[in-house]
């Protein structure tokens, strides 16, 4: 029953899956973008799992502190999810454009309206 405690990585498999599954399943860019977006909030939660240290503290030197936890990996997140939110603007810019020259957001419909030209 150990595997219970570790709930945090099991919601890291099932965000991680759906969006890999949405990604690959769904047609429609948008969705696409969703499952994309679902998938890094899966590996920002394991980041942040991972570096969590039981009975850690702040990096402050004090005599009373053993055990520290590194800030390092909640930095990289915090810049991680910075540029996401910046992949995730242009991805939906890119999508109203194509919306706007194809008339449709399906990648199917766009394959083939492409290849009719």
């Amino acid at each position: 029953m150990a595997w219970l405690g570790l709930y945090n990585y099991w919601i890291v498999i099932f965000l991680m899956m759906a969006g890999f599954y949405v990604v690959i399943v769904r047609g429609n860019v948008v969705k696409k973008i969703v499952g994309l977006n679902l998938f890094q909030t899966a590996v920002f939660i394991l980041y942040i799992s991972m570096s969590k240290v039981q009975g850690g503290t702040a990096p402050i030197v004090e005599p009373e502190f053993v055990v520290y936890s590194n800030p390092l990996p909640h930095v990289l997140i915090l810049t991680a999810i910075v540029v996401a939110v910046a992949t995730t603007a242009l991805a939906l810019a890119l999508t109203v454009r194509i919306k706007e020259s194809y008339g449709t957001v399906e990648e199917d419909e766009i394959h083939r309206l492409d290849k009719s030209f």
